[in-house]
Order: structure tokens, then C-alpha cells, then sequence
């Protein structure tokens, strides 16, 4: 079922429907309940669980011999683990200031989940790249896990405080005005507002431009065929998918490459009928086990090889991705769909400018997998890569971005009033990001000094 209710009938007057104004005033009534500067604080709360038995709570969902690897990649860095414990920062924010307007949420907002890749229309967009976590929610939890990334990132690449604080302030500052923008125009203008990431744009800075420009250049290169000889090996007269131990190897079982083929055909039961036409003439010749993220090591998920019409000159790879429940739904309310690979493919499409055209989802012995293009004119940048002005740049495109989604599924002029036009928002949400960096990097500590005595496995350099 949707999760989205349909208004009651009106009566067709206009008098009925609340102003722009109005709800730009019902916003900033809200300032009365919630202070801005109540955004600020973060205290652990004295029943706060530890986040390693957090973590070890959702292994149960995972593929056993694939945690290792996950840890492993989570102690490289705060950010790492971060990025792989939305979990454990979902409930740490539903203990903070909301106002209760909720929008459809990425649910992992951090600044590694946003880069650029391709329209149908072969335009280059940048966005929000990854759904897993979506759910409605308070619109603050995306702002200050985007926020608080930024902290960390900036800390770990050794920025000043003073920068590192500046960094998150810039972003703050472009999601405020980027709603205040958005608050004034038609929903239809916002459904098709378009963040071009090489064009100019008066809610994103020239810094930001500068870094969308540069990302836009990598992005062409990363396609099916460009990866193609570096995936796939000829083994006589058939092609196969490389194998790359632990991250890419084939199933041992042909149970399992059946399972993937029969899942392929719930899949394409969920595509228009262009799109299933289109996939049609495309064959299927192998399929892989690959591990792929942070947050999703131990997620099943494979890679699938197809080539058209036998051509090896027209592959294409389909990454077969499992869904588990969103890390918010304990904090923010259980998803309306049962499928949550169905929830997970709403929320991309609620949000993105454009989606995948390949983008679907089926279920299969009581799993659910969504189904995307492995490589499509996407790149995610290495923050690990970025000096002060380009994680600067960075955190800007990430915020104007994170304002789109959240005017498209939310009220922008309720949450435009709310904000304001000077900066106590962004000061306040700036405050919270720092301290809840200093959380996670205890946090990180704690994880590191479990697997150093054998409480969690861990597998480096993989």
C-alpha cells in the first residue's frame, strides 16, 4: 500500500487551500514549539546502547562470511564507520529537536551518497545516489547526518576546526536559501528544477560548480562498456564475470545463479512494457556475488552480465541488490510497503530528478532485490581526495541537492519559514554536526578496540 494518503476532496474552493504565505507563517510558528537553536544539541542519553551490540544486532541479516569484510571497512576511519552505521545514528537523532514536518528522506544523507550520473535523456544530473534507508521522516535527520559527514570528513583529511566548522556552515547555509528559493515557486516548477552540474546556478556556489564540472568529466567514462574488460574474462567460447576474492566470486551452487535468473523475471514483470522490451534483447550469460559500499557488506547482492543479441561489442551489467527494512523505520514509523525493495525504488523516483530506466524490483523466497544498472555515467567522489575549498564545493552541491529532494515530497514553505533568512539554523545544525562528530569518533574507538579483542571479525585492504 502507498505510503503517500490522497487528499480529501475540497469542494473546489479556493479559500480552502492554505496560502504560500500561510504556510510560510505556520512554519515559523513553529519556531515557538522548537527554537532553532534547540537544533544544537546533542547529548547522549544516559540509556544510549553501545554501538558495537548495534551494530551486531543487524548481522543477523547479513551473509556471515561477509562481515569480516564489513568491519574491516568500517575501522579505516570515522567516516567509514559513519558511513556504515545509519543504524546507530537514526536512533541517536530520534532523540533531537524536530519540528514534525516530514518529508521522503534519502535516510542515509552522508556526503559519499551523492554524485553524479545520467538521465534517460543522457543529461548529467547530480543527486542523492543511494535509497536503501528511504523513508518519510524529519526533514532535520537528512541535514544533519549530510552536516555532521562533513565534520567528520573534513576532520579525518585534517582541516582546522575553524574550517571544518566552516565547511558544514556553507552547506547549512545553501540548504537554507535553496528552500527559501524553492518555498516561492509552483510545485510543478520545483518537480522539474533541474541542478545541472556544470551550469551556472544561483543556489549553488562557483566553488561548488568548479567540483560538479570536474565530476561530470569522470562520470562519462563510467559505463558497461568502459568496465567491461576489466570485469569480464573469455573462458573458451563463453564470457565470464572475473573473479575478485572476497568482493567479486561466483556461487558455488548452481541453486543460487538460479535463484538470480528466476528473480530477473520478477524483476521485469515490475518495468514498463518499453523497458521490459528493451531488456528482452539483452541475454544473460553469467552472474557474480559482489560486495559492494560500506553500510550494505553482507546485503546479498550480485552482479549480471548480459550482452545483446550475442555481441559482445553491447554488454550491459545489472546489479541485483537485497532490501532489508529501513534503519529509520524503528524511530520514523514502518514503511507503507511490504516489499521494501518496492519502498526502496518509490523513494529513488520520489526524490531523484531522474532515475535509472532500468531501475525495478521483485521478491523471491521472502527476500526482496531491487534491480539497477551497475555503471551508468555514475561517480561518487573519494572524500579522502577533497582539500578545504573542494570539500567546501562538495558539501554545497550536496545541500542544494538535499533541499530539491526534500521540496519535491515536503512543504518547502512551511519548511522555508521555519529556517528563516539569517543564520541561526545554520549556526545551530553547524553546532550539532561538530558534537556529534566528537560521538562518532568515540564511537569509532570503541569499534576499533572490539575487534582488537576478537568481539568483532575484521578483514583489512578488502
Amino acid at each position: 500500500m502507498p505510503e503517500r494518503r490522497r487528499p480529501a476532496p475540497r469542494g473546489g474552493s479556493l479559500r480552502e487551500l492554505p496560502s504560500r504565505a500561510e504556510r510560510y507563517r505556520a512554519g515559523k510558528a513553529l519556531r515557538e514549539k522548537v527554537p532553532r537553536k534547540r537544533q544544537a544539541v546533542w547529548v547522549a542519553p544516559r540509556d544510549r546502547p553501545d554501538p558495537v551490540e548495534q551494530l551486531r544486532a543487524t548481522d543477523r541479516a547479513r551473509v556471515a562470511e561477509l562481515l569480516p569484510v564489513r568491519y574491516g571497512r568500517m575501522a579505516l576511519s570515522p567516516l567509514a564507520f559513519l558511513r556504515g552505521s545509519a543504524g546507530v545514528m537514526a536512533r541517536d537523532l530520534a532523540t533531537t529537536a524536530r519540528t514534525d514536518l516530514r518529508v521522503q528522506l534519502g535516510g542515509d544523507a552522508h556526503l559519499s551518497n551523492f554524485g553524479i550520473f545520467a538521465t534517460p535523456e543522457r543529461h548529467e544530473v547530480f543527486d542523492l545516489n543511494d535509497f536503501d534507508e528511504t523513508l518519510p521522516g524529519p526533514w532535520e535527520w537528512d541535514v544533519k547526518r549530510l552536516l555532521a559527514s562533513l565534520v567528520v570528513a573534513s576532520r579525518a583529511n585534517r582541516f582546522p576546526r575553524a574550517r571544518s566548522r566552516r565547511v558544514a556552515l556553507r552547506a547549512a547555509r545553501t540548504y537554507r536559501e535553496a528552500m527559501n528559493g524553492y518555498a516561492r515557486e509552483p510545485y510543478l516548477a520545483i518537480w522539474y528544477a533541474h541542478l545541472d552540474p556544470e551550469a551556472t546556478s544561483r543556489q549553488v556556489a562557483r566553488l561548488a560548480r568548479r567540483a560538479a564540472g570536474r565530476y561530470a568529466l569522470r562520470a562519462r567514462g563510467n559505463t558497461s562498456s568502459h568496465v567491461f574488460p576489466h570485469l569480464v574474462r573469455r573462458v573458451g567460447e563463453r564470457l565470464r564475470i572475473r573473479d575478485e576474492p572476497p568482493l567479486i566470486v561466483h556461487y558455488p551452487t548452481a541453486e543460487r545463479r538460479e535463484f538470480t535468473h528466476r528473480l530477473f523475471e520478477r524483476y521485469l514483470a515490475t518495468l514498463p512494457e518499453e523497458r521490459r522490451m528493451l531488456l528482452e534483447r539483452y541475454h544473460p550469460l553469467d552472474v557474480a556475488q559482489k560486495v559492494v559500499g560500506v553500510g550494505s557488506v553482507g546485503t546479498r547482492c550480485s552482479i549480471l552480465l548480459l550482452v545483446g543479441d550475442r555481441d559482445t561489442d553491447d554488454p550491459l551489467f545489472l546489479q541485483v541488490k537485497q532490501a532489508l527494512a529501513s534503519a529509520l523505520e524503528p524511530y520514523a514509523g514502518r514503511s507503507g510497503y511490504s516489499n521494501h525493495a518496492e519502498r526502496v525504488v518509490v523513494g529513488q523516483h520520489l526524490i531523484q530528478e531522474a532515475s535509472d530506466s532500468l531501475l525495478g524490483w521483485g521478491r523471491l523466497e521472502g527476500r526482496d532485490f531491487y534491480v539497477r544498472q551497475l555503471r551508468d555515467w555514475k561517480f561518487t567522489v573519494d572524500p579522502g581526495t577533497l582539500g578545504p575549498k573542494e570539500i567546501t564545493g562538495h558539501g554545497e552541491l550536496c545541500a542544494a541537492a538535499l533541499a530539491r529532494a526534500h521540496a519535491r515530497t515536503g512543504d518547502p514553505a512551511a519548511i522555508a519559514g521555519y529556517l528563516g533568512t539569517k543564520d541561526t539554523f545554520d549556526r545551530a545544525v553547524t553546532a550539532f554536526a561538530e558534537a556529534y562528530a566528537d560521538q562518532t569518533e568515540r564511537d569509532y574507538a570503541r569499534l576499533l578496540a572490539a575487534i582488537r579483542r576478537g568481539e568483532l571479525p575484521a578483514r583489512r585492504n578488502a
